[in-house]
């Protein structure tokens, strides 16, 4: 009955150990409430067996269950409906730069390293559900996979769709890939705008120098992160194309680091290396607490008084008693 139901004041119902007294009370008194004729015998007289005297007791009951409905009434129940809305008060626009060159393919992470950046990427823009994200792909030369969108379904289909293929020009160019994610961010009025740029090579492509890119972030407000990807030491990679099959060797990794620290920072980002799956995830992860989205919560409180149906009740009740006590009780009490 009073499920979801809270009383304002319930400290009211305290007055429920009138109750007791006033039973106490009736129970020595009810014998006080008839008048009483004694004689020495009743002989003459006409008996009969009526149960109205016996239900008597019924209109001190309902005086209490009317007591008891105004006790309750005066505690206050109401029902609070609770809804919530949040405003997204510090947007954050995010584009990353993938690395699609065909080192990419490397199995030192699995099962290989652009699958297993595309995993752990993909959980990272899941977890981000008030920013912008786009896409940028580079190799020899980069282009925009997707443009920043707060479409997270496109984001992803355009994630998943990132393969390694031969139209685009082989190397690395990290100039070109930083600059075209800046390209991308420059006209973006977001309160932050942020670059994850990741490669598992060195700069060995492109006309932008990477150097003249961070300077380029810098002056449009953009904070990089960069992360180099691949283990230390060798790794079975790509080596040769042969009937289009790739042929894998044992080759040494090899990652700017120095440019990539660089960049960091002098666009106020961090420098990550990657060097396995459960690393990359713990660097996604560092970006994510790094990076948050202030977002302010709204909460309306709806209130409705459930008060009124006791009391009308109780009054209910009371009336009946009144009639009740005045016609077909009269004559008993």
């Amino acid at each position: 009955m009073f499920e979801g139901i809270e009383f304002l004041n319930k400290q009211l119902f305290w007055a429920f150990l009138v109750i007791p007294i006033v039973i106490l009370w009736y129970i020595f008194n009810h014998k006080k409430q008839t008048a009483e004729f004694k004689i020495s015998s009743i002989k003459g007289f006409k008996t009969g067996n009526s149960w109205l005297p016996k239900l008597k007791h019924l209109l001190f009951l309902l005086r209490l269950f009317a007591l008891a409905l105004l006790i309750t009434a005066l505690a206050r129940p109401q029902t609070v409906d609770v809804s919530s809305r949040t405003k997204t008060t510090r947007g954050i626009d995010i584009v990353m730069a993938i690395d699609v060159s065909a080192s990419m393919l490397a199995k030192d992470l699995k099962p290989n390293r652009l699958e297993a950046l595309k995993t752990v990427a993909a959980d990272f823009i899941q977890g981000r559900p008030n920013d912008r994200i786009g896409l940028v792909e580079y190799a020899g030369e980069s282009y925009t996979k997707t443009p920043i969108t707060s479409d997270k379904s496109i984001v992803q289909r355009s994630l998943r769709d990132i393969k390694y293929n031969t139209i685009i020009e082989g190397g690395t160019a990290i100039g070109m890939g930083l600059a075209t994610s800046v390209n991308r961010l420059k006209d973006s009025k977001a309160k932050s705008k942020i670059i994850i740029l990741l490669t598992d090579g060195v700069n060995n492509s492109g006309f932008i120098d990477p150097n003249t890119a961070s300077e380029l972030a810098v002056e449009y407000g953009i904070k990089t992160y960069t992360i180099g990807l691949g283990t230390n030491g060798m790794a079975l990679s790509p080596i040769a194309l042969q009937n289009g099959v790739f042929q894998y060797g044992r080759v040494q990794v090899e990652i700017d680091e120095n440019l990539l620290k660089e960049i960091a920072e002098a666009t106020g980002g961090q420098y990550f290396r990657a060097t396995d799956n459960k690393k990359l995830k713990e660097i996604y992860k560092e970006i994510d607490k790094l990076e948050k989205t202030d977002v302010e919560e709204f909460k309306f409180y709806n209130y409705e008084e459930k008060f009124r149906s006791l009391v009308l009740l109780a009054g209910l009740l009371l009336l009946i008693e009144v009639l009740l006590r005045f016609t077909i009780f009269r004559s008993f009490v």
